[in-house]
């Protein structure tokens, strides 16, 4: 039977840990554990077969790290042989029930503008390793151990584009249930359900009783079975040696009561051994299966926030757009991308939910400025977005780098425009408006509008569209060539709530268009739409006369609980402050906490006529980056957000740095960073490093691979007081603590701070650090402390 026909039907169990168990049969401290493929072939059969001896229906290939990055020259033969070892183990066990998973992890860099792997360059580095996993027999792709939503999703796409096989997807979270770029459970589910995935859930980095309120959060939202892989525990270190803190017993009881959280699959992850996967299937076989249950929520997301449709009504800004608006115009012709940022923020700070995006100029390449302005929006705005175009080529660029489940704007009851548009939303994700037109063009009654949408919502389900993934526009047409036209458009809201059941959507300051004072009539038209059904709004939260309407119609209506909202809004003052124009002169470190680049230099060159250049940096940049730092660790502020704040941080310094030619320069101080031996992941080391250079640190980056004598000898010539030291995977860990033990004899007065997702502070305890560092800027705060 295949493997779809079961998922979600009844218990399903994954094998457990690989590179733990190889460690303890040799694999050396920096060893790639895919090496074994092709130089220890006995040893990995046996793996597989002791996993499916132990009663498990999925095992994985040793192919975690295969990629080209890793294997430039060796990569088809890696994965090849990976796949022949699992088959031959599903022969000799017996077991030719059992499904071998073709495992995929991540690449160990960051993708662009963050990092310097580009979005398409990942896609092909997973599509290679699909290609070649599913032509040698892989029964299913499983994407593991995600810790950035949008190489996750670059993985998805994948395997999606170049296999027909079920693709299954887990994340690593932290424990305040985070991925290491911001996203939440909610917001990755959103992603996973609108890439179609057949199933989704959490493994790695944590055990089984620090996931329980993040498999109780998947649990509620998720409408796709739930994967559920943990550690043995938590890991430390033992005569050099990593161990995990549950035994098999123990890992059964907590499997056992996560069983009865509505979960769908089960296995471990590093530390895990047959005896945990043979005790966990014989407890939770017993258990009552129960199926996933579909969840009727409406959801857009980026890449760290969710917004549920169905609510209150949801207010979409509109600003990001070219119609009537000459410099907006004038930014897109000049591609200047930070006046649109810009845009972009004040509808944020003025109260948006969700951005409109449209940026379609006839004398423009709309799909490339669509990908451009999508990518550095998602990258310094936390706000879902809106994909706001007729044209399907920038339509679906928008939509293939968005980070996350954005809104469509839009579809019509046309078939050409449903046969271009439902592919793409099938395709990538996402909630699609659609009008109530059709090829008779803007009906005149609620009556056809409500037929239109009928049709819309039946010609979605044929393409495989939930009915809550489609927003009606009930169309507002100006009231000024039809008095009745207002009618028409909130009886048609209220019959598609009343009647269908569905969610809508209106351009409101469409219906004063030609008349004066146009906000007199928009602001209470939204009013009387709002009391008709209406779900979500584009409006300019920038008008003050549309949000006083919104926040009074929430306070009325019970959807503003204690009137908080209303107060914040209007309690200390008469209005809220006016936002800063777009095209103004943004203040030093409102640009640097924004991450705005561009402005930030030309805020620095502009203060550096009346602040000598050292001061700047005292009282501007470097206090601008202790309120990101604060936010960041307060969860206000998410990661992108902390490293666009670092590079224009960096970008005003350059500022500064010109402007003191000649002048002797200081520095806090000179450290080392260093991925250890045997890992390629260096993701967290580039962090740390660009915040470190910010604050004023020499940083000697060596790199990632790096052997313990290269570290200490570098130590040893530059004499360097710090050293930070990088590990992803439980398997160079051990690297790790080689190097500590080689500078304490060394060079014992160099102080060793550490990081990475399979740390904890107990473990970096045992193996002598110094210091562990939970992120990026708890680095740079001890790093303050050692060159106080």
């Amino acid at each position: 039977m295949k493997l779809i026909e079961r998922l979600g039907k009844e218990w399903l169990f994954f094998d457990g840990g690989t590179g733990t168990i190889l460690q303890e049969q040799g694999l050396a401290a920096g060893e790639l554990p895919e090496t074994w493929n092709l130089t220890h072939p006995e040893e990995i059969v046996a793996l597989h077969g002791g996993y499916l001896q132990a009663g498990c229906d999925i095992i994985n290939t040793n192919t975690f790290g295969a990629n080209a990055l890793k294997y430039p020259d060796q990569l088809q033969a890696v994965v090849e042989a990976a796949v022949a070892h699992a088959k031959a183990a599903r022969r000799q066990s017996g077991r030719e029930d059992a499904y071998i998973a073709l495992d995929i992890g991540p690449t160990g860099r960051l993708l662009q503008p963050l990092g310097d792997l580009p979005f398409e360059q990942a896609v092909e580095l997973f599509g290679e390793v699909v290609r070649i996993g599913a032509a040698a027999g892989a029964d299913l792709v499983l994407i593991e151990t995600m810790s950035d939503s949008y190489e996750l999703k670059a993985a998805v796409l994948a395997a999606k584009e170049n296999c027909d096989l079920p693709v299954l997807a887990t994340v690593i979270f932290d424990e305040k249930g985070k991925l290491l770029t911001g996203g939440t459970v909610d917001s990755t589910v959103a992603l996973l359900e609108g890439l179609r995935v057949d199933a989704l859930g959490v493994n790695c980095g944590l055990g089984p009783e620090q996931m329980l309120p993040i498999i109780q959060r998947l649990t509620e939202v998720s409408s796709l079975p739930v994967i559920v892989n943990p550690n043995a525990g938590l890991p430390r270190s033992e005569n050099g040696r990593t161990v995990f803190d549950i035994d098999a017993d123990g890992f059964a009881d907590w499997m056992a009561r996560i069983a009865e959280m509505g979960v769908q699959v089960l296995g471990g992850c590093c530390g895990t051994t047959p005896a945990h996967i043979r005790q966990m299937i014989a407890r939770c076989r017993q258990k009552p299966f129960l199926p996933p249950v579909p969840k009727e929520r409406s959801v857009v997301s980026s890449f760290s926030q969710t917004v549920e449709i169905g609510g209150r009504p949801i207010i979409i800004g509109e600003r990001i757009n070219p119609t009537g608006k000459s410099k907006f115009k004038a930014a897109l012709r000049e591609n200047n991308i930070e006046y649109i940022l810009s845009e972009g923020m004040m509808q944020e700070d003025s109260g948006a939910d969700v951005l409109d995006v449209n940026v379609g100029l006839p004398e423009i390449d709309e799909p490339q400025m669509m990908a451009q302005v999508v990518t550095r929006l998602q990258s310094v705005i936390a706000l879902p977005l809106q994909i706001d175009t007729s044209n399907t080529a920038a339509m679906e660029r928008g939509m293939r780098l968005y980070n996350g489940k954005p809104m469509i704007n839009s579809v019509s009851g046309k078939r050409e425009s449903m046969e271009a548009v439902f592919p793409l939303v099938r395709k990538y994700g996402g909630v699609v408006v659609g009008l109530t037109l059709d090829e008779n063009g803007i009906p005149d009654t609620a009556e056809e509008r409500v037929r239109i949408a009928e049709k819309i919502y039946r010609t979605a389900a044929a393409y495989g569209i939930d009915k809550k993934d489609v927003v009606i526009d009930a169309l507002a047409m100006t009231i000024s060539s039809d008095s009745r036209s207002a009618q028409v458009t909130l009886e048609t809201l209220r019959r598609i709530r009343d009647e269908l059941g569905g969610h809508t959507i209106l351009g409101v300051s469409n219906i004063s268009f030609g008349l004066p004072q146009r906000e007199i009539i928009n602001a209470h038209f939204f009013t009387m739409a709002m009391q008709n059904g209406l779900s979500c709004a584009i409006i300019n939260p920038n008008a003050e006369g549309m949000m006083r309407a919104y926040r009074a119609f929430l306070a009325l209506t019970g959807q503003d609980a204690q009137c908080s909202g209303y107060i914040a809004a209007y309690g200390s003052q008469n209005t809220p402050a006016a936002p800063l124009p777009a095209d103004a002169v943004m203040p030093l470190g409102e640009s640097i906490e924004r991450g705005l680049r561009e402005r930030a230099e030309q805020a620095a060159r502009e203060r550096l006529h009346s602040t000598p250049p050292l001061e700047l940096v005292n009282t501007e940049l470097i206090p601008a980056l202790d309120r990101v730092g604060k936010g960041f660790e307060q969860g206000t502020v998410f990661l992108p957000q902390l490293l666009m704040s670092a590079e224009a941080a960096k970008a005003a310094f350059e500022v500064v740095k010109d402007a003191m030619r000649g002048v002797p320069q200081q520095q806090k101080g000179k450290m080392i960073l260093a991925t250890v031996k045997g890992d390629i992941h260096d993701i967290g080391k580039n962090i740390v490093k660009v915040l470190l250079e910010n604050y004023g640190y020499q940083v000697l980056d060596l790199g990632k691979d790096v052997p313990p004598e290269v570290i200490v000898e570098t130590a040893l010539r530059e004499d360097v007081p710090l050293v930070g030291l990088s590990a992803l995977m439980t398997t160079t860990v051990v690297s790790m603590e080689q190097t500590i033990r080689l500078l304490r004899e060394k060079k014992p007065d160099t102080k060793v701070v550490v990081g990475g997702a399979v740390l904890t502070q107990e473990y970096a305890d045992s193996i002598g650090a110094d210091c562990y560092a939970r992120d990026a800027m708890a680095t740079v705060h001890y790093a303050d402390e050692i060159f106080a």
